[in-house]
């Protein structure tokens, strides 16, 4: 009786739903235009993308990281300057340093560092990564490109796989949504894009689409029980399959000491977190309305 009510009361509402992805993606766009209308790209970019120098120093002195991150603005104005600490993750004593800054040579910035912790800065207590700007925008265009070339593919296997225009492309958007949602949120959070950052939007177009496909392929293809009831069977799956995602990469983010694989783990959590609003709410109200017009039953 209750899960007669349950339906009853989805079958009145469902279309509730559908403004759920629409209002999603203009906030996300919203957000995004305003991003590049301020920093002239949809998201701000680290030294590994933009050009830069990082040198990780490991000492056991206790170094003010915010006020060498002051001095270091001071000393080279315009570039970007970040300070993070290097820490054991038992303990969580300071091992060290990591300093980036972007558009300067490694030479001038251990110059400075070195003057400024009073240490002398050798192979042995520190190492130093350098990119070109030509290099790091050639990266960047380069991943975007392959961004791109992956959700093309990934539309065209959707629509080869269930032939069918609006179920297709229902779950195209869903993916889309998911992507530029997380985006969004990346600016709002003011994070800097990495080389890892991208390769985690990459992963996250296979997260996106497999809830949207197993809902999809269970809800058009199986003929057992009512629509509803289809649905609320691939949501029990694909609810567990996300749940177990978002508890192994929301680990993977509190124990890793790496910036890079905590971006990527940080970016997965966001998007993990946006597919199941877009799978759950939008994609369920948007094949509901295409059975219920179809005659699908």
């Amino acid at each position: 009786m209750q899960k007669e009510k349950i339906e009853h009361f989805y079958d009145k509402h469902y279309k509730k739903f559908i403004l759920i992805p629409i209002i999603i993606l203009i906030f996300s766009i919203s957000v995004i235009s305003y991003e590049y209308s301020k920093y002239g790209d949809f998201a701000q970019k680290d030294i590994s993308l933009k050009g830069g120098t990082s040198i990780s120093i490991y000492t056991e002195n206790v170094i003010d990281i915010t006020n060498l991150e002051n001095q270091l603005k001071e000393e080279f104005p315009g570039s970007d300057v970040v300070v993070r600490k290097i820490t054991e993750f038992s303990t969580g004593k300071q091992l060290g340093i990591i300093t980036d800054v972007s558009d300067i040579k490694s030479t001038s910035l251990k110059e400075k560092l070195s003057k400024y912790l009073n240490i002398e800065l050798t192979s042995e207590n520190s190492s130093i990564e350098e990119t070109g700007s030509t290099l790091g925008k050639a990266f960047y265009k380069n991943m975007m490109v392959a961004l791109l070339f992956a959700f093309l593919l990934m539309a065209i296997t959707v629509f080869i796989v269930f032939r069918v225009f609006i179920p297709s492309v229902t779950v195209i958007l869903c993916a889309f949504i998911d992507i530029i949602a997380t985006l969004a949120v990346i600016d709002i959070l003011g994070i800097k894009l990495s080389t890892g950052g991208i390769a985690a939007f990459l992963m996250l177009i296979g997260y996106s689409v497999d809830t949207d496909i197993l809902l999809t392929t269970r809800v058009l293809k199986r003929k057992e029980g009512s629509i509803f009831e289809r649905m609320t069977g691939s949501m029990k799956t694909g609810l567990t399959m996300t749940l177990t995602t978002i508890t192994v990469v929301l680990v993977g983010f509190i124990i890793s000491p790496s910036f890079a694989l905590k971006q990527i783990f940080l970016i997965l959590l966001i998007g993990c977190l946006w597919d199941i609003v877009n799978t759950w709410l939008s994609n369920c109200a948007l094949l509901y309305w295409y059975c219920k017009n179809k005659g699908i039953q």
